[in-house]
């Protein structure tokens, strides 16, 4: 760890264009706080319970589901307390009505941990999330073992070291920390949070699932201690809202809401050819290349799909909400470790259990997580109005938005890449201006305007809708 933080200087130095700036102490301190012991000690704790499926017992203090939620309700409040009670800890109650995988309606619990933001950006909210409900071979199996250690204890754990390692530091915007349950029998928790957000017209920046973040190993023998996966794209959503809306298919007033929400945020975007820069995609951007800024030799895999063949996490429910969205998840993966009553067949040890997971590699998630949430937190809301000035013919390219009213907003930085490129290769910081002229074909590259705060930090680029 501290040849990683000896490096840190040396990154920032050769970061790129894309690379958010990595403050010289906060950032590494956090950095070095993150424990795999910590995270190696919890994980077992939650794989103790025998059983986190969904529809187990809450009853027992030792067994289920709801000794599990009580277990990391009381870490958090520890955490939030050793951390000067800034972070507010709450138990979130709702009652899932019977469906598929639910046979009759039953109360589910978020644990929901907020540090608060200040300023003008404390409107802005952004949430991390594991889920701790768990399963075997049988998704409706509530009572035999099911150990769930990759999947998601190593995410919960990575959520609430997070927690409790950024519960004593200030940032400008809010930061919600989530344990929610139901992830397996359909994304219950993380639904009816996205869904209460968006009722209650919540600014939801940006969320990031932890889910399967535990082991480095695939089922091939391949490993890679220093790769993650970053599942990032906002469209099929968007498609899918609109061709129900447009096949006259019933909606919930929920549905109805979020397309509306995507229609008027997200379709101009997409009209205007974007369909590679809807603000999910400048997430996943941002995460990398602060990640791989503050770990070097650590690469986050974008990947331009909303998640992998015939698999589904926490992240989806936000995105059919209008909200960007993303899922870290671990370089490869074993099937025989993951969904697998534990047992012995055949030599080959199937179940989810702790002996699978590495857990410093789960620390390293964490840590590219919490560069990501805290540099995206110290910087301010990206950019409105922004225009591309389509209205002639000229190799030129010149750019327009709106002022931020926001008074840490030092100035603009105007960022592009290749049409081919997944990441920003270029950038310019063109100060307190609201309009800029560049010697640079708007016919060959794709632009974004970031805001840039009086310390530093850039916002989440913004895509220009040409202006005719």
């Amino acid at each position: 760890m501290l040849a990683r933080l000896s490096a840190l200087a040396l990154a920032l130095l050769a970061a790129s264009a894309q690379a958010q700036p990595v403050p010289a102490e906060a950032l590494k301190a956090m950095l070095s706080e993150v424990s795999p012991a910590r995270i190696e000690a919890r994980i077992r704790r939650l794989v103790g319970f025998g059983t986190r499926h969904t529809l187990s017992d809450i009853a027992s203090d030792t067994r289920g589901i709801g000794a599990a939620r009580r277990w990391i309700t009381a870490e958090l409040s520890a955490c939030a307390k050793a951390g000067g009670g800034r972070l507010k800890v709450e138990e979130q109650s709702f009652i899932e009505p019977a469906g598929t995988r639910v046979p009759q309606a039953t109360e589910l619990v978020n644990v929901v941990a907020t540090l608060p933001g200040r300023g003008a950006s404390k409107g802005r909210t952004l949430v991390v999330s594991g889920h701790y409900d768990s399963r075997n071979s049988d998704v409706m199996d509530a009572l035999g073992e099911s150990p769930g250690a990759n999947d998601d204890a190593s995410g919960t754990a990575a959520v609430m070291e997070l927690a409790c390692v950024m519960a004593s530091r200030q940032f400008d915007a809010t930061i919600v920390f989530m344990a929610v349950p139901g992830e397996e029998q359909g994304l219950l928790g993380a639904a009816q949070w996205a869904r209460d957000a968006r009722a209650d017209g919540l600014n939801v920046e940006a969320m990031i699932t932890n889910d399967i973040i535990g082991s480095s190993r695939g089922d091939a023998g391949q490993a890679d201690a220093k790769r993650l996966r970053l599942f990032a794209d906002g469209l099929d959503p968007l498609v899918r809202l609109l061709t129900q809306a447009s096949a006259n298919r019933p909606a919930t007033p929920a549905d109805q809401k979020a397309l509306a929400a995507m229609q008027a945020d997200l379709l101009p975007i997409l009209q205007a050819g974007g369909n590679e820069d809807l603000p999910t995609h400048q997430l996943g951007r941002h995460l990398k290349a602060a990640a791989e800024a503050a770990m070097p030799g650590f690469t986050v895999q974008l990947i331009q799909r909303r998640d992998r063949y015939l698999r589904g996490g926490d992240h989806i429910p936000f995105l059919e909400r209008g909200y960007a969205a993303v899922r870290f998840t671990e370089p490869f993966e074993n099937f025989a470790h993951q969904h697998q009553n534990p047992r012995t067949e055949n030599g080959v040890i199937y179940g989810d259990l702790p002996e699978f997971v590495d857990f410093s590699f789960v620390a390293d998630v964490a840590r590219a997580n919490l560069a990501g949430l805290a540099t995206l937190a110290w910087a301010p809301a990206a950019p409105k109005g922004v225009k591309l000035d389509a209205s002639g013919l000229t190799n030129d390219s010149t750019l327009e938005w709106t002022a931020s009213p926001d008074p840490e907003v030092a100035g603009y930085r105007i960022v592009w890449r290749d049409t081919d490129s997944a990441a920003w290769q270029q950038a310019k910081d063109v100060g307190a201006v609201t309009r800029v002229t560049l010697q640079v074909s708007k016919d060959n590259v794709v632009f974004g305007v970031q805001a840039v705060s009086r310390k530093g930090y850039a916002s989440l680029a913004s895509y220009p809708l040409p202006k005719r």
